[in-house]
């Protein structure tokens, strides 16, 4: 089985694809919706969120936890990696997160290598990126991208309110307008260079991937996280397949938790992925070592 974390529902719309990828890997999805949103708590009560969560998902029985969340990948995943796991007697269980497949088809460039490589050293292309206030300020994507391919430019752009509005299922006009408002507002960061690639930063944002495609230049690849992460797992887990703990194909079990209400989250969850299964409370307590 593999966990999927997230503070809240975005890490739905990579679940989805998940599930429809691998049709005979179990998952278990958990949301901390009691603590949502982390854009605005301090980074170290964001890590610690994290770890909580990733520990309730191998306490169910993951040995490996993806991190649905920008804004959990880029405050917590290297600090669970390196100063967590090493010490916390998890023994054979990981943590990955979205921002390094996506970095990875950004400049195509494995996410290991972080010194310019040929081509990619000569790349000069436009990159730009949009996401949730702390994924923006975060930096992650531009210095990521920039140890890699330090002659592309990366322009961010915060789309603040965007990721609300799609949960509230505003209507599509509204939605229409704060992506157009989004994309006009980097052109004029850009001055009006269209960029080569955007990067939709938020897990939101793939339910309205066709928005950003209408009004971003035709010439531009969007790079939408559901379908990169499925690849890079697919990838990774062929090169790692004891994560799975001797996998063999089996009945898929996918099992919905979250820390809030969970008849609210449900009917909440269908903006994201109408067939999917009711949510589970679960109370998260630190484990005691």
């Amino acid at each position: 089985m593999i966990g999927v974390f997230d503070s809240g529902l975005g890490g739905l719309t990579v679940l989805r694809k998940l599930a429809e990828r691998f049709p005979d890997i179990s998952f278990c999805y958990l949301g901390d919706h009691a603590n949502v949103p982390y854009g605005n708590r301090p980074s170290d009560m964001i890590v610690e969120l994290t770890r909580r969560g990733v520990e309730a998902l191998f306490l169910r029985g993951a040995r490996l936890a993806l991190l649905g969340c920008n804004t959990a990948t880029a405050v917590a995943a290297r600090r669970l990696q390196q100063n967590w796991l090493p010490g916390a007697g998890w023994a054979g269980h990981n943590v990955v997160g979205i921002v390094a497949p996506t970095v990875e088809a950004a400049t195509q460039t494995p996410w290991a290598v972080t010194t310019p490589q040929y081509p990619q050293k000569f790349n000069s292309d436009l990159v730009a990126v949009f996401g949730t206030t702390r994924t923006i300020t975060s930096g992650v994507y531009r210095e990521e991208i920039r140890k890699r391919c330090p002659r592309v430019e990366v322009i961010q752009q915060i789309c603040a309110h965007l990721a609300g509005a799609i949960e509230d299922e505003a209507s599509r006009e509204e939605l229409n307008g704060l992506v157009r408002e989004g994309v006009l507002a980097l052109i004029e960061q850009t001055r009006g260079a269209l960029p080569h690639r955007a990067i939709l930063g938020c897990t939101h944002f793939p339910l309205v991937e066709d928005l950003f495609r209408a009004h971003l230049p035709p010439s531009t690849r969007i790079l939408s996280q559901p379908e990169i992460v499925a690849d890079s797992l697919e990838d990774y887990l062929s090169r790692h397949p004891h994560y799975l703990g001797g996998f063999h194909p089996q009945p898929r079990n996918l099992t919905m938790l979250t820390t809030g209400d969970a008849a609210e989250i449900s009917a909440r969850a269908a903006v994201f992925w109408p067939e999917a299964p009711p949510f589970e409370h679960v109370a998260i307590e630190a484990r005691v070592v």
